[in-house]
This record gives structure tokens, sequence and C-alpha cells, in this order.
């Protein structure tokens, strides 16, 4: 008997879970191009200015295991809904962010509502894992990922649309330089109140509709996993017990480990893809037009990976598309002009399926009991993004190097990565 993806009783828990995949996709891929504007418009340096990346990702590494506690203490639902409900907060917390002018504000903004993200994640990737069969769970868990690209893809074109190409302070003269920096302090103090209000305005958007999501889900009967079904029963396991599990579990431990790099790698490509084409003359806004073919690559990616691994071991994907993504990298940092670019575009289809697919091996043989702290993990890997982004700014900052712009060299950081998750998938598939 043919197994099925997800079961008919687990249809419409399987549709709202999966829908908020896109919703925490907007809110990582419209903030990925604001480290541009905020080097910009408050006259940071790169490296200051991917701070905001810093406070993004770092909320995941502070709300991550506190979410996990939760889960295991109360259920996947109640995880979700305090999710939903520190999302909003930190969306609306720009409306006064923005009446401040405040850099350090909006980071704590950003902070706020990634707690509510590392909610979301750690609960809602275990809880599609356990809707079905697990021999298709890595499957499922890649088609609901899918859906991440689609919100980001709305993140994207809202940046680029309406965003970007609204922000005063990225007009240019005709030689293409920015002239912002030219400016007196009271033309500057002019053009931050009007900037900051075109930044704020999708994220309060983005709060209601979060609001609303949050009370549609409340309102809908989320049945109850093995794992929590044993918890109300009585029989948790002792968190120290579910930790010694995790650490002995090579595959397990080895997969927490390539989430990090991954994460990394993926908020280094996508960041600087604008600073990457900024130094060929480009301008922000037709700059994230390239980031949103990159996310588009990464959304067709992901469903024919899904569709492909019907057929082929994860396993093997996972270290196939890991080369792919090392040589076009190796391309990215070593042809200088558009080749170079398209190299880095390139790369989102092979990133498309490696955060799922390490997700799902690395949960392979957990416990359903050591699950929600399993998975709390691998959600705290998402702190790569927060620690390697101001690496890379670092190095950008430099101008040249080796003869190379330095942009260039940057992308040797996301290369290493993209070797460590390829090697992961090779031992993987000998185990």
């Amino acid at each position: 008997m043919k197994t099925k993806l997800v079961d008919r009783k687990f249809i419409i828990p399987f549709i709202l879970t999966t829908s908020l995949f896109a919703l925490w996709g907007f809110a990582n891929d419209i903030t990925n191009p604001m480290v541009a504007a905020f080097q910009t418009l408050m006259e940071l340096s790169a490296a200051k200015a991917s701070m905001v990346q810093f406070a993004f990702y770092g909320g995941y590494a502070t709300m991550a295991i506190p979410a996990a506690l939760f889960v295991r203490r109360h259920s996947y639902k109640g995880g979700i809904l305090l999710g939903l409900g520190l999302y909003a907060a930190g969306a609306f917390l720009f409306i006064p962010a923005a009446e401040c002018q405040s850099f350090t504000f909006f980071c704590v903004s950003l902070y706020i509502l990634t707690f509510g993200l590392a909610f979301l994640e750690t609960t809602a990737n275990p809880y599609i894992l356990s809707l079905g069969d697990k021999s298709t769970s890595t499957r499922r868990l890649n088609l609901a990922q899918a859906f991440n690209p689609v919100g980001s893809l709305s993140g994207m074109a809202i940046a680029s649309m309406i965003v970007l190409p609204n922000l005063l302070s990225d007009k240019r003269d005709e030689a293409g330089q920015i002239i912002f920096g030219t400016l007196s302090e009271m033309e500057k103090a002019n053009i931050r109140l009007h900037d900051l209000a075109v930044i704020r305005d999708p994220y309060v958007a983005i709060g209601i509709v979060v609001t609303v999501m949050f009370v549609v889900i409340a309102l809908t009967r989320m049945p109850k996993t093995h794992g929590e079904q044993q918890n109300d029963n009585g029989v948790t396991r002792p968190i120290g017990i579910t930790l010694s599990n995790l650490w002995h579990n090579r595959l397990y431990r080895y997969g927490v480990i390539s989430q990090v790099v991954y994460v990394a790698a993926q908020i280094m490509v996508w960041t600087f893809i604008i600073q990457y084409a900024d130094n060929l003359g480009i301008d922000k806004a037709t700059a994230q037009m390239y980031n949103i073919c990159a996310m588009s690559l990464s959304l067709c990616g992901r469903f024919a990976g899904t569709a492909i691994m019907k057929y082929v071991n994860s396993r093997n994907m996972l270290a196939i598309f890991g080369v792919c993504a090392s040589i076009l990298t190796l391309g990215t940092v070593v042809i200088q002009g558009m080749a170079g670019l398209y190299s880095l575009v390139m790369i989102s289809l092979f990133m498309s399926i490696m955060f799922p697919t390490i997700y799902g091996i690395a949960l392979e043989k957990v416990d359903s009991q050591d699950t929600t702290l399993g998975a709390a993990f691998l959600v705290m890997a998402i702190v790569g993004g927060a620690l390697m982004p101001p690496l890379q700014g670092l190095i950008i900052d430099q101008g040249t190097l080796f003869g190379m712009p330095a942009v260039n060299v940057s992308f040797c950081l996301p290369l290493i990565c993209f070797v460590l998750i390829s090697c992961y998938g090779v031992w993987a598939i000998r185990r």
C-alpha cells in the first residue's frame, strides 16, 4: 500500500501550519535588503549595518530553547499562538522605532519579532514531521518549506517595488554615486524621517496579517502528536536524558553543525547580493531584482527537489546540491563582473533543499519524546545567520583585498560553509 504524504485527517492542520512558513519567509527576506538601506540612511559601516542580521537571528538563538520547553509543557498549538503574538508585537514596535529614528530601537524590534519566529520554527517544523508516516517526513517537510520562498518572494517584491524605490537616501548623481552624504544635516533629517516611515509600513502591515492568523489558529482544532499525548499521560522524559540522547546521536549532532553553517551561508548569499551588485554600479532597487531571481530559483528548486526525493535519497540530494553550490560560490569569488553576479544568483537553486533536508536527516533517528528539544537546537542553529554576516561585512569594508574587490573575497566564507554541508551529506550516505 502506497504511503500518503499527508493523511486526510491532518490536511487542515497541515495547510494552516504550512502557511506559517510563508509568514516567517516574508520577515526574513524583507529584512535582508534593509541592511543596505540602513547603511546609507543611518550612515553606518557595512559591519555595523549588518547588526540588523545579528539582532534578527540572535532572537532565534535566545528563544529556541525556551520555546521547546514551553511546547514540552503545553502543546504545539500553544507554541504557535505565542509565536504569532510575539511576531505581531515586534512588527508593531516599528511604529515607535520610526518615530524615535533610532537604529538601536529598530534592532530591538527585530529582536522581539524573531522571538516569535523562533517559537514558530521550533513548533511548526517538528509538527509537520509528525503529521504522517515517518518514512515520508523529510519529503513532507520539504513540501511545507517550499512555501517559505513564497513568503520570501512577497517580502522581496515589497522591498524592491515599494520600499527601495521610494528611499530618497538612495538617489544618485549622473556618475552613479549616492548623494545623501553630500547633503546638509537638515536635508538629511527630512529624508531620514521620510525613509524610516517607508521602512516601517510593511512591518506594520504584516503585523496585522499575523494577528488575523492568530485568531484563525486559536479557533481551529489541532490534533496532538504521539509525543504530546505521552506528555499528557505524565511520561515526559527528563531533560537530562533527552540531552544525553541527542548528544550521543552523531547524525543529529553533525546535523546541528551543518544547519549552523547552512543558515550562515544562506544569509550571507542573500544579504550581500545588493553589495555585490553595488560594486558593479547597480542601484539598490535594481539589485533587489537579482535577489528576487535568486529566491525564485530557490522556490523552483524546493518544489523540484521535493518531487525528485520520491526517487532519490535525501542524503544523496544534499551531497550533490552542496557540491554544486560550492562550485558556483567559487565562481562568485574569482569571476569579476556580471558573470560573477549570475553565479551568485544561481547558488540559490542549490540552497533550496538544504535547510529542510538537513533538518529531516538530523531528526531521523531521534525518539519522538526528544523531538521537541532536538528541533529547538536545530532552530538555534539559525544563530549562524547572526554571527557570520558581520564578519563578511568587515571583509567588505576593506574595499580591496589581494588585488580583488573585497566583496568578491568575502564570499570565501559561504564557500567554506557549502563544502562542510557537502561533507555532511557524504558522511550521512556512508552511515
